[in-house]
């Protein structure tokens, strides 16, 4: 059954009794997504709905397959996560169908924007880089100090198959064989990153999955979330924020602030939890990585050209010889290499 369909979907919905015998459905397929069929429904009573159906081989350039079962990894984080996150952050759960793959989400209510697109656009607010710091500190600080509480009523998320091969074989492994330079960096990083199981970790936090309604943001796409490493999202994160400062030079010096604001209100809210030890660091080392996995992994920025590709893959790489320490001295250090 291919959600995409009109008819395909409108009798699936009718025949598990989701919608009535002869409603009709408002349709659109919503595009973006490499790993996922998305659509969204409204119904006669109003009610929107956005339906996923997971993909066993994603939408690349290169073979990239995984198991469409991650889509209950999606309907159990949209379980867990309103409790972690302010009412209204995480849209609510409205059904998962395990035997087809396939959940439906409340829809965010228009006008809404994509996060990417504004900051590609140059739209760059800084309330919005606070309230995505303040999110993420939030889910880790409660995540960590709640294990035993996701342990006993979300034990699945112990398992880190979609991450291994969502994130670790296709950013940073991928990335190691196409780019021997920064291949002991890269698969030490990974060692570490397996060792590590302090918080929940989003695995996708990034502004292609954010929604701005009414000033405030709203997350999407947990498939990936797992108890992990919470460097990853950090440096998976921040190399959004560092790559459009490289993709945007007249707005480079925004967005390298952007950076450090993100970072300051990540730690002013995460607080002096008992894990937290050598986090920054940890942080600067991912975004690194992930850096150079967004040029040379199997999912680059599809906004950067071969020159832009090119030089982020040899400013990285040179910095990955003597890594900094702090993300203060990585903003500088790599803002200043792209001059």
């Amino acid at each position: 059954m291919d959600i995409e369909q009109p008819d395909q979907l409108t009798s699936y919905l009718r025949d598990a009794k989701r919608i009535g015998a002869d409603e009709a459905l408002a349709f659109r397929v919503l595009e973006g997504g490499v790993s996922n069929k998305t659509v969204w429904i409204e119904r006669a009573t109003g009610e929107a709905w956005v339906i996923k159906q997971c993909l066993p081989k994603l939408r690349v350039a290169v073979d990239w397959f995984t198991s469409p079962e991650r889509i209950h990894r999606e309907a159990l984080a949209l379980y867990i996560l309103p409790r972690l996150t302010p009412p209204g952050t995480i849209p609510a759960l409205i059904f998962e169908d395990r035997e087809h793959y396939i959940l439906a989400m409340e829809a965010v209510p228009q006008p809404h924007e994509n996060w990417k697109h504004m900051l590609l656009a140059g739209r760059l607010d800084m309330r919005h880089v606070d309230q995505f710091g303040r999110l993420l500190g939030t889910i880790h600080r409660l995540s960590g100090d709640g294990l035993e509480d996701i342990r006993r009523d979300a034990p699945d998320f112990f398992d880190r198959q979609f991450y291994e091969t969502l994130r670790l074989e296709a950013y940073y492994l991928y990335t190691a064989s196409q780019v021997p330079d920064a291949a002991s960096f890269i698969e030490a990083l990974v060692e570490e990153t397996r060792a590590t199981q302090q918080t929940l970790v989003h695995g996708d936090y990034s502004p292609k999955n954010v929604l701005i309604y009414k000033g405030r943001i709203i997350l999407l796409d947990h498939e990936v979330m797992h108890v992990g490493e919470p460097a990853f999202d950090l440096g998976f994160s921040m190399t959004h924020l560092l790559s459009k400062a490289h993709h945007l030079p007249a707005m480079r010096a925004d967005f390298a602030e952007a950076a450090r604001l993100y970072w300051r209100t990540y730690s002013e809210t995460l607080g002096a939890v008992e894990w937290r030890g050598d986090l920054e660091a940890r942080a600067v080392k991912h975004t690194l990585a992930c850096l150079l996995a967004r040029v040379a992994g199997r999912s680059p920025l599809e906004y950067m050209n071969a020159e832009e590709r090119s030089r982020q893959r040899d400013v990285v790489t040179t910095l990955m010889q003597d890594a900094p320490r702090t993300v203060d001295n990585l903003v500088s250090a790599f803002t200043s290499a792209l001059r």
